[in-house]
């Protein structure tokens, strides 16, 4: 695996990293690459959520909190400069193949140091049964991108008040709060957090590619669609009818229907699950015109593959949420 490296130590907000990894995926030669990140503090919540319900706007705006969308599923989370971000592009597109292995590199990774650090859920790496690394994925043509969290010595205190997670989440990990459920790696080991993510690139990587300013540039072109306000709010259309809930295994949903005359005129699905599929064509748009109840449903959705579209869910725990079954 190769390590990708900036032809500077210029420090970036976090959409350019994010553009950074379209960049490796869309231009580098097919091999697996890998590199670590910094920023000041950011809030960054997932594809499909609702800005909304998962960041407390105003505690980020009055404490200078950056806050950006990224283009994979999975939770909200914050960073600071003691956190690192691990980015890691694959020309392997087997979603859990990928994902599993990307996950056991970083456990054996943490075991070499001694942590014992364990994978568990979905996208949880933990250690003494906290999680230290969250970590979502999402394809582009040939290639997977997986990226997450390493827990160093984060600001917890921010962390907290910059996102707002579901009780309902916290609830299915049979945690009380947040900070009984996360730990920071740095009370676990005495290397510096520069002397770990030294640690890492030589552990995990056998090879480097430096970028040429040419690349970067290219780099801050992907990046632009990050920053608009389209890209960060997100569709939020009229709706007459909410459902949420969760799916264990499979994440948080809420449905934003409009319903008129019992039937469903279209929707929107936000939530923290994993996209591996094309949701709105494959899924949204063949809802649209259909008498909204179970039966209906069903039969409209009869010949589609649910774990083509979002991560390890089946057809009938769809119909059960969205009937609240």
């Amino acid at each position: 695996m190769k390590y990708v490296a900036l032809p500077s130590e210029e420090q970036h907000r976090l959409p350019f990293y994010l553009a950074m990894e379209e960049y490796v995926a869309r231009h580098l030669a097919a091999d697996e690459y890998f590199f670590m990140w910094q920023v000041e503090p950011t809030v960054i919540f997932g594809r499909n959520q609702l800005m909304d319900t998962e960041v407390d706007v105003e505690y980020c705006r009055a404490n200078a909190i950056e806050v950006y969308r990224r283009k994979s599923g999975g939770g909200c989370v914050y960073a600071d400069m003691d956190n690192i971000m691990f980015s890691y592009i694959t020309p392997t597109v087997n979603v859990n193949f990928t994902f599993n292995n990307y996950m056991l590199m970083v456990e054996h990774l943490l075991q070499k140091l001694g942590v014992d650090a364990k994978t568990t859920g979905r996208n949880d790496i933990l250690v003494d049964g906290r999680k230290v690394s969250g970590n979502a994925f999402y394809h582009l043509p040939g290639r997977s991108i997986v990226h997450g969290t390493m827990l160093y010595d984060t600001d917890i205190e921010k962390m907290l008040r910059s996102t707002t997670p579901s009780q309902t989440k916290l609830k299915s990990k049979g945690v009380e709060s947040v900070r009984q459920h996360i730990t920071t790696l740095g009370k676990y080991i005495s290397l510096s957090i520069d002397e770990f993510k030294d640690f890492a690139r030589r552990n995990l990587c056998d090879g480097e590619v430096v970028l040429d300013g040419e690349a970067v540039a290219a780099i801050k072109e992907i990046e632009k669609e990050y920053l608009t306000l389209e890209f960060i709010y997100g569709r939020n259309p009229a709706y007459t009818t909410t459902v949420k809930g969760r799916i264990e295994g499979v994440g948080e949903f809420q449905a934003q229907m409009e319903l008129r005359d019992g039937v469903l005129r279209r929707m929107n699905l936000a939530g923290d699950f994993f996209l591996v599929g094309d949701l709105d064509g494959a899924l949204l748009a063949r809802l649209a015109g259909v008498r909204f109840t179970p039966e209906a449903v069903e039969e409209r959705l009869a010949d589609v593959n649910f774990g083509d579209i979002i991560m390890n869910l089946t057809k009938q725990q769809f119909i059960n949420f969205l009937f609240e079954k």
